[in-house]
């Protein structure tokens, strides 16, 4: 499930509307610390204006048939440094039917967010409140939720950002048994410029799941074209 949280609650509102239309391809479907496919196609379609975003995220595997197809819808609000929001994720696992929505039926999850930008560190809470949750230790719905901090920095002509996302109580949602850290990790980009509205970014990123004791290694090609319009 993943709107990969790389997506960027901290944009500032603006007074024009602008589209984004790109495109991710990953060596590995990695989230939060959890591997979720294999190779993958990651397009991105979204509409912003003053501080109010629609977004429409998806990924498909490349190589392994297996590999569930998803889609996400993010509604968010930026005011300054502070962003909230809702999104619906959905995958073909379990229930391949995109409009199923009934309880214990469907592959819809819906997470509520909110994050905060400092500029040298940004912190982001996401709970899952509806949908098909994981559930706690009694069987009950978890409210699964995910706590990351993350700190950007400039090195060697990349920008990088080490990130550290902890899950805060049990949930088979994210394979947690109790409070955990399921993602440390570090991702360097190197930003090709072509325009002003188009450019290409080369990434590689270096995960760890102390939970799962597990390690995930990561390289992708990411563009992405913005339009301001009047």
């Amino acid at each position: 499930m993943a709107f990969a949280l790389g997506m960027c609650y901290s944009a500032k509102g603006q007074e024009k509307a602008e589209l984004t239309l790109g495109t991710d391809v990953v060596s590995e479907y990695v989230w939060r610390g959890l591997q979720l496919g294999s190779a993958s196609f990651q397009p991105t379609l979204g509409v912003s204006w003053k501080g109010l975003s629609l977004t429409a995220w998806g990924s498909v595997g490349l190589v392994d048939k297996n590999d569930a197809r998803e889609i996400d819808l993010i509604g968010a609000y930026t005011t300054g440094s502070l962003s909230v929001g809702i999104i619906d994720y959905w995958c073909t696992d379990p229930c391949p039917q995109y409009f199923r929505y009934k309880a214990h039926e469907t592959s819809h999850v819906f997470e509520a967010f909110v994050g905060y930008d400092f500029g040298v560190l940004s912190l982001s809470w996401q709970t899952n409140f509806a949908g098909a949750d994981g559930r706690n230790k009694s069987g009950h719905r978890a409210y699964s939720s995910y706590f990351e901090l993350a700190a950007p920095f400039h090195f060697v002509t990349c920008n990088w950002q080490a990130s550290l996302g902890i899950v805060p109580w049990a949930t088979d949602y994210y394979e947690a048994s109790n409070f955990t850290v399921t993602n440390i990790s570090l991702k360097a980009t190197k930003e090709i410029r072509f325009t002003d509205i188009f450019g290409l970014d080369v990434f590689a990123q270096l995960t760890a799941n102390p939970e799962a004791r597990n390690a995930h290694f990561v390289a992708g090609l990411s563009w992405k074209l913005r339009n301001g319009n009047n």
